[in-house]
C-alpha cells in the first residue's frame, strides 16, 4: 500500500521561487487592471513565524481571489518566505500538468501529514476548507462562508500550535454566476451507469453562467469576468488550548470550528457592508 509520502504532490522541494518571480508580472497586471484589487489587514500577519491561513473559496475553479492573495503575499514577504497551499489530490489525477505547475508555486496535496511536514519546515500553510463545495456555492450564497463541515484544519492548527489567520473576499464570486447544484441528479445517473469524468466523483455538479462556455454544466474550468475584488486579512484567531489532546477532543474541535466560522462570517459581513457604504 502506498504511503502518504508517495502521494503525488507530497514533495516540499518542488516549490521554485524563480517560477514565482516569472509569474509575478502577470499576476500584477491582473491585480491592478483586470480585478482592480483593494486589500487590507496584512499587518495581521507577523513578518516571521508560521501561521495557518484559512480562506473561503470563490469564483469556481479559477478562484481569482486565491491568486490575488498569493500575489499580495509574495509582493509583501518575498518569494522565498515559505508558504504552501493545500490542493485536492484530484488535481493530480485530472490535470497532472497544471498540478505540476501549481507545485512550483507551492501547492501540496491536502493531507494532514504533508501539511504537518510543511509546518515542521518552518513554513506557513494556506487552506480553503470548503473546497469545491465552497467555490461552486450558489450565487445567492456568495456572501456566506461554507466550510462544508470540514474540521481537519482545526485539528492541524491545534496539533502544530499555530494561530489561524482568516482570509475573506468580496467580488470573486461575481466572476461567474452559479445558478444551482444538480449533483444529486447526476449522482443518480452515475448509479445507473453514467461514468464520472476522469473516474472522479466531483462532489458538486453546478450549472453556471460565465466565460468561456456561456452556460456551463458541471465543474468545468472558467475564465473569470473582470469584476473588482476586495480582499481582507483578518485578526489572528488563537485558541485557549493546543496540543494533541486538544485535537482529539471532539467537542473542543467543534467549538473551535464554530468560532472560526462565526468570526469569518462576521468579517465577511463587515467587508460587504463597507463596500456598499463606499459605492
Amino acid at each position: 500500500m502506498p504511503t502518504y509520502t508517495s502521494l503525488p504532490g507530497s514533495s516540499l522541494i518542488e516549490r521554485d521561487p524563480e517560477v514565482i518571480e516569472l509569474l509575478m508580472p502577470v499576476w500584477e497586471w491582473f491585480y491592478r487592471y483586470y480585478f482592480r484589487v483593494t486589500t487590507d489587514g496584512w499587518h495581521h500577519i507577523p513578518t516571521e513565524g508560521k501561521v495557518l491561513l484559512v480562506g473561503s473559496h470563490n469564483g469556481g475553479m479559477a478562484s481569482p481571489d486565491l491568486i490575488m492573495m498569493m500575489y499580495d503575499w509574495f509582493s509583501r514577504f518575498g518569494t522565498k518566505r515559505l508558504v504552501y497551499g493545500l490542493m485536492h489530490s484530484y488535481a493530480w489525477k485530472v490535470s497532472p500538468q497544471i498540478a505540476h505547475l501549481a507545485q512550483k508555486i507551492g501547492a501540496i496535496v491536502a493531507h494532514p501529514k504533508i501539511a504537518s511536514n510543511a509546518f515542521d519546515l518552518g513554513a506557513s500553510v494556506l487552506v480553503y476548507p470548503g473546497g469545491q463545495y465552497d467555490m461552486f456555492r450558489p450565487y445567492s450564497q456568495r456572501h456566506k462562508i461554507n466550510f462544508a463541515g470540514h474540521q481537519g484544519f482545526i485539528k492541524l492548527a491545534l496539533k502544530k500550535e499555530v494561530p489561524i489567520i482568516p482570509l475573506v473576499s468580496v467580488g470573486a464570486h461575481d466572476t461567474l454566476i452559479v445558478l444551482c447544484d444538480c449533483y444529486d441528479l447526476v449522482k443518480q445517473f452515475h448509479q445507473w451507469g453514467l461514468p464520472w469524468f476522469y473516474q472522479v466523483d466531483p462532489g458538486v455538479f453546478p450549472i453556471y453562467l460565465g466565460l468561456p462556455w456561456g452556460l456551463s454544466i458541471g465543474p468545468l474550468p472558467n475564465i473569470p469576468l473582470p469584476v473588482q475584488i476586495h480582499t481582507r486579512v483578518c485578526r489572528p484567531i488563537i485558541f485557549e488550548r493546543y496540543g494533541k489532546d486538544a485535537a482529539k477532543d471532539r467537542d473542543y474541535v467543534n467549538s473551535c470550528y464554530e468560532l472560526v466560522y462565526a468570526k469569518m462570517q462576521h468579517e465577511l459581513d463587515n467587508l460587504v457592508s463597507n463596500i456598499k457604504q463606499h459605492k
